[in-house]
This record gives structure tokens, C-alpha cells and sequence, in this order.
């Protein structure tokens, strides 16, 4: 094989086809810079997710003496044993349910002692809040954060019961902001990535149809299919890895100066991503959590391999019908 009419094809193709080239190259530079965006979200939310812990968990308050709750499941006093084994059981079997943590009154009223805040309600000698006004609690963690539906209605209702708290509501607005970035930028780059495969496309037609001449006189010769397509091959790597290059570049960007300049400066209480994470969404992809249904799907491709196998696919595949003389 004469590498040097490869790479003599291959400049020529690539000056000929300059304005085609560049489009593809701008179209795989957003698409996979909003892709790297997506998935850099994606790895936030779990961080947000793991960081935050207790505020995503469960509170369910069971009832004391005088419990000002007006559920009607506490008009029997306080919650009897008995009541409160029933209860756990109704927890334990839902599915949505990781594990369950019980907490004494006792436990409880000494966690809220410890808070500065709080001082005012338990000194002096007629304290507002004593640790019999305190409920037993159960704390439930879920397997999916975004999952409750079951093991709330489990419990509502049940004799001893006398509230149930969702912690998730408070982080509820941080949650929707990250999940509507997360799945706008896979949608916008969904289309883009097809904008970039229409690209290919034509590129590979036209390119075809500007050589067809030297193609119909390799093929007399005997010249193999793959001689024949190796510049086409080459071109859409190219183009490819100046794709990349560049989303690369704007994704590190955004970590420096978005992440880890900004966001991470001024809210303090989550981790935040950065470099490590960086690299990997070049190198491997995130599971997924597909919308509406809890599953998680593995992505492995990072932008590295991504971005090629975008272009270098559907030129294997074109130029096997474009290149027939």
C-alpha cells in the first residue's frame, strides 16, 4: 500500500471539502461538549446525592403524650410497642426502602441539644421542649432517592404514627435544576450528533463524486475496498479528533472556571466535581438514570472514543456504497 497517495488523497480531500469539514467539526464540537456536559451533571447529582445523605432520607415521627398531631392516628397516646414493631415491619417490606434506623426519644432530644440554635427551647426551669415532648423517629433510607411513593403509603394511617416528613422536598429545586440541565444538554446534543451524522454523510457523497474518476481507475487495477476508503477513513478521524480536541478543551474550561472558580467558592456545604471527573467523562461514561423509571443504564464510551466512532461508523459504512464504480 503506497502511503504516501493516502496521505496525498487525504490533504487533497480535506482542503476540496474545507467548508463540509469545518461544519462537521463545529457540529461535533457542540454536540459532544454538551454530551460531556450532561455527563459531568450526571456525576454532580450522585456526588449532591451521597454528600447530602440524611436530608434525602424518610422522617417518619411516631406519636408521645399530648401529641399535637391532628392525623388521628395518636389518640391512643403514645405509641406502643407493639404499634411501633407494626410499623418497622410495614417499613422493612417495601422494596424502595435500603435500610431503616430507629431513634429513641432520648437519642433525638440529645442530637438537638447539641445544636447552638436550638438552646433557648430546652434551658430554664420550664423549658419549651422537654425529652418527652421528643417522638421516637424512624429514619428510612431509600435505594433511589427519587423513589417514595410505596413506603409512604405504607406507613400513612397506621395507629402510631404521627407524621411523616419528606427531607428530599427541601433539595427538591437543587435536584430539578440539575436534572433539567442534565437531560436538555443529552437532548440538544442528541440532535446534534444526528446534524453531525447527516454531515458525514454528504461529506463522504461528495468527496466520492469528486474522485470518481481516480476511484473507477483503482478499481480496474484491482485496488482492495479498504485502499480505495482509508482517506475517507482518515478524514473523518481527523475531523473527529478536532472535535474532541475542542470539546475537551471547552469542558475544562467549565470545570476551571464554572466548578471549581465558582460554584464550589460559593456553596461549600456539597462536593463538587472536578479534575478526576473531568478525565473520566473523556475516558468512560456514567450510569444513567433514565427518566420516569429508576433504571440505570451504563454508558461506556467517553467523548475520547465517542466523538470517532461517530464519524469513522457511518464513513465504513458509506463509502462501501459510495466508492462502488
Amino acid at each position: 500500500m503506497q502511503l504516501r497517495y493516502v496521505f496525498t488523497e487525504l490533504r487533497s480531500g480535506l482542503r476540496r471539502n474545507l467548508s463540509m469539514h469545518l461544519a462537521v467539526v463545529l457540529t461535533l464540537f457542540v454536540s459532544l461538549t454538551l454530551a460531556g456536559c450532561g455527563m459531568l451533571l450526571q456525576r454532580q447529582a450522585d456526588k449532591t446525592a451521597e454528600a447530602l445523605g440524611n436530608e434525602l432520607q424518610i422522617l417518619v415521627n411516631l406519636c408521645v403524650n399530648d401529641d399535637p398531631s391532628d392525623t388521628g392516628n395518636c389518640e391512643g397516646g403514645a405509641v406502643t410497642d407493639q404499634q411501633s414493631q407494626d410499623i418497622r415491619a410495614a417499613i422493612e417490606a417495601s422494596p424502595e426502602v435500603a435500610s431503616v434506623e430507629f431513634q429513641s426519644q432520648e437519642e433525638g432530644f440529645a442530637e438537638f441539644q447539641d445544636v447552638p440554635e436550638y438552646e433557648p427551647y430546652f434551658e430554664g426551669p420550664d423549658p419549651v421542649i422537654t425529652v418527652d415532648d421528643w417522638p421516637p423517629q424512624y429514619w428510612i433510607t431509600l435505594e433511589d432517592p427519587e423513589r417514595a411513593d410505596g413506603v409512604v403509603s405504607a406507613v400513612t394511617g397506621l395507629e402510631g404514627v404521627s407524621s411523616i416528613k419528606d427531607q428530599r422536598e427541601t433539595l427538591e429545586p437543587v435536584f430539578g435544576l440539575i436534572n433539567a440541565l442534565k437531560y436538555g444538554s443529552w437532548i440538544a446534543s442528541a440532535l446534534l450528533l444526528l446534524a453531525s451524522l447527516l454531515l458525514v454523510a454528504n461529506t463522504i457523497r461528495l468527496a466520492a463524486l469528486a474522485r470518481r474518476r481516480e476511484i473507477g481507475i483503482m478499481r480496474l487495477v484491482g485496488a482492495s475496498t479498504l485502499y480505495i476508503a482509508l482517506p475517507f477513513l482518515l478524514e473523518a478521524l481527523v475531523t473527529a479528533v478536532i472535535g474532541v480536541a475542542l470539546a475537551a478543551g471547552a469542558l475544562a474550561a467549565f470545570t476551571k472556571f464554572a466548578i471549581l472558580d465558582g460554584l464550589e467558592n460559593a456553596i461549600q456545604f456539597v462536593p463538587w466535581i472536578g479534575w478526576e471527573d473531568f478525565v473520566e467523562t473523556l475516558l468512560t461514561g456514567p450510569d444513567v438514570s433514565l427518566p420516569f423509571s429508576g433504571v440505570d443504564v451504563p454508558i461506556p464510551l467517553g467523548l475520547v472514543v465517542l466523538g470517532p466512532a461517530l464519524t469513522l461508523i457511518p464513513t465504513l459504512l458509506l463509502t462501501r456504497k459510495y466508492i462502488k464504480v
